[in-house]
């Protein structure tokens, strides 16, 4: 009797001949895709995403051509203008070149915005540095768009071009004469890719000031047409300015130490000062683009910063000749910029903004030993406060260290013991479970019944946790709730014991009241990732729920609701001769657990916010400033900000 062939197994030679063509697998089947229809069809792979941040990314690809003539010397002024759902960037560098390209035997102007990886970034001739992360450009742009529009001003000409949906409408046209030069781009996304077209002015005037910085001399003009928001970003201090800009919610110790050279051909600048908290605030760039995955120059300026600080001390008999500060004594309370420009960049990492390049670590090295060491010699009481400041850190380390042993010796740190308060689920697979971080044990027990227990964990959490930002690692590690935190999500705690690795679920949510007091443990909860636990944010790990804010009985029907407007609305429509049944729900404890299982934690139904961080050095700065010591900076920050408040609950 002959085995009958299963239907995975592999099938008889030749058998894909005897299929009908139309399933055949042969040469008729390989595609190619022509000109930009590869980026059409697969956005996501040159811009991040076809969500808000791939939606931006549009704008900065534009600017980072701007961007490149400055850095070559030939651009001072970018103008970016955003009405409704159609943008503006205009620079006054070289214009894009619109003679006839010698192979493709058409304008330069259209070989840059039609042909992917066409440019003049990859000569060092034309642009020995430039920013732009993918090499790919304002054609993924033009490909993106439902239509673009280029205007070259050059040689005492305007040229201009349009496209729609990547390809043109006509040949590059001669339109009139003109003393100016630069380039104008203006175009609107096309909402076959994009499934909502909705810019936000914060999140590009943040990239935009981010650039001014690292850009002095550089004028950035901004304007949002429907707000009437008009805003110029132009630092002449650079770097130096963006340290005091980080630091304005802090007290700072000194004024910022600033530095510039170059080592084997690589421009570096560094700026950095230390204030009296207890956190380490380091960024990077190369090229502009902000590396907050740190890389190779991020180690040469840590290594490089330990070691003088060491050396300094033993110099001046303020440290033992058998004791040594640890990398993490010298970075408590630093703020800290490195920049550097580098000729051909390579980037690498989870979301492609680690520096991978070796060269970049030893030329930063030698660079902040060099000047470092000599500014310290030469400024004695900068020295002094700064060498204190690190004998301060390295006591409250090795105090941190005692709490931690003795938190161990409890097992509150260790994942084999989990703390009581948390109902785990019945799975171990990372990739499945999620835990929700509850406030109080009303509304934990509520989620522990609502729940499904193969995957859902919960963890209540009883009031208000510490306030991270003011409180050193032996007073953190003290606090019992943020302990039992550590404990269950498993990742550890601290530089040499934190692993994102070994977290224990893919999301974690933050899941508190629709009040005063839940946005405030939200917010705390927040301030705790952010400062301890980034890589998880950076992850995608961290989420917030959404629980709804009314419910509505009406003809035997129940309808919940998460905002003001939404509720407006549905009232409207409803049948006025028989009068709803309204309940406005105060906190979570209020919900039975199938309302809650219902509308906040099934899947299928409920809404999460991802917690992303789009710009780090602000989130850094606004955090000091709302959670920090300083009152002033707060105070002011309220009052600008006051007039946005939409809903209050007081």
């Amino acid at each position: 009797m002959k085995n009958k062939q299963s239907n995975n197994s592999p099938e008889a030679p030749g058998s894909e001949n005897r299929k009908p063509a139309a399933e055949r697998y042969d040469a008729s089947k390989i595609q190619i895709l022509k000109g930009l229809e590869a980026v059409r069809r697969r956005p996501a792979m040159y811009i991040g995403d076809v969500s808000l941040r791939g939606l931006h990314h549009l704008i900065f690809e534009v600017v980072d051509n701007g961007i490149d003539e400055a850095l070559a010397g030939y651009c001072d002024h970018i103008n970016v203008k955003i009405e409704g759902d159609i943008v503006e960037v205009t620079d006054n560098g070289r214009g894009i070149p619109t003679d006839i390209h010698p192979i493709q035997k058409k304008s330069a102007l259209e070989v840059v915005m039609t042909m992917l990886h066409a440019g003049g970034k990859f000569d060092d001739k034309v642009y020995s540095i430039s920013g732009g992360l993918h090499g790919v450009g304002v054609s993924v742009v033009n490909a993106l768009c439902e239509w673009l529009e280029a205007e070259v001003c050059r040689d005492g000409k305007i040229f201009t071009q349009r496209y729609k949906r990547g390809k043109p409408e006509g040949p590059v046209k001669e339109t009139g004469k003109t003393k100016k030069i630069g380039t104008k781009i203006t175009f609107k996304p096309d909402k076959e890719i994009f499934s909502r077209i909705e810019f936000h002015k914060t999140i590009v005037g943040q990239r935009l000031r981010e650039l001014a910085f690292l850009n002095s001399g550089l004028k950035i003009d901004f304007e949002e047409v429907d707000s009437n928001f008009k805003e110029r970003y132009f630092s002449q201090g650079g770097v130096v300015d963006l340290v005091k800009f980080l630091d304005s919610g802090r007290n700072r110790l000194h004024k910022p130490i600033y530095f510039s050279d170059t080592q084997n051909g690589i421009n570096i600048e560094v700026a950095l000062e230390y204030n009296d908290s207890y956190l380490e605030n380091i960024f990077t760039y190369a090229n502009t683009i902000n590396t907050h995955e740190g890389g190779s120059h991020l180690i040469g300026f840590k290594k490089a910063l330990t070691r003088t600080l060491n050396d300094y001390a033993r110099r001046h008999n303020q440290l033992k000749d058998d004791v040594s500060f640890a990398g993490e004594d010298t970075r408590e309370g630093l703020t800290a910029v490195v920049s550097i420009k580098i000729k051909n960049p390579q980037f690498e990492g989870q979301t492609k903004t680690r520096l991978g390049n070796p060269e970049a670590k030893s030329a930063v090295e030698a660079s902040v030993n060099e000047k470092l060491s000599g500014f310290l010699e030469e400024n004695p009481r900068y020295a002094n406060i700064i060498v204190n400041k690190v004998k301060s850190a390295a006591r409250s380390r090795l105090a941190a260290k005692k709490a931690r042993e003795l938190t161990r010796r409890k097992s509150l740190l260790e994942s084999e013991t989990l703390p009581g308060k948390l109902a785990d689920c019945s799975s171990t697979d990372p990739n499945e479970c999620e835990v929700f971080v509850v406030e109080g044990d009303s509304a934990g027990g509520s989620a522990k019944q609502g729940r499904d227990r193969r995957y859902q964990a919960i963890l209540p959490l009883r009031g208000k946790i510490l306030n991270v930002e003011k409180s050193g690692l032996n007073k953190i590690l003290s606090n019992t709730e943020i302990r039992t935190l550590i404990s269950a999500i498993g990742c550890g705690i601290g530089e040499d014991d934190f692993d994102v690795s070994k977290v224990r679920y893919k999301k974690i949510v933050i899941m508190t009241d629709a009040d005063v007091d839940g946005a405030h443990i939200r917010t705390l909860l927040l301030t705790f990732f952010f400062r301890f636990m980034k890589d998880l944010i950076d992850a995608g790990n961290i989420y917030i729920a959404q629980p709804p804010l009314y419910r509505v009985r009406q003809n035997k029907k129940e309808s919940y609701f998460y905002g003001d407007d939404e509720l407006q609305k549905f009232l409207k429509k409803s049948d006025s001769s028989k009068a709803p049944d309204i309940q406005r729900y105060k906190g979570l404890g209020e919900m039975n657990p199938q309302q809650l299982w219902q509308t906040t934690m099934d899947p299928e139904k409920r809404m999460l916010k991802k917690v992303t961080m789009e710009d780090a050095a602000e989130a850094d700065r606004l955090f000091s400033i709302l959670m920090g010591g300083e009152v002033e900076p707060r105070r002011q920050f309220i009052e600008e900000n006051a007039k946005y408040v939409e809903n209050l609950d007081v």
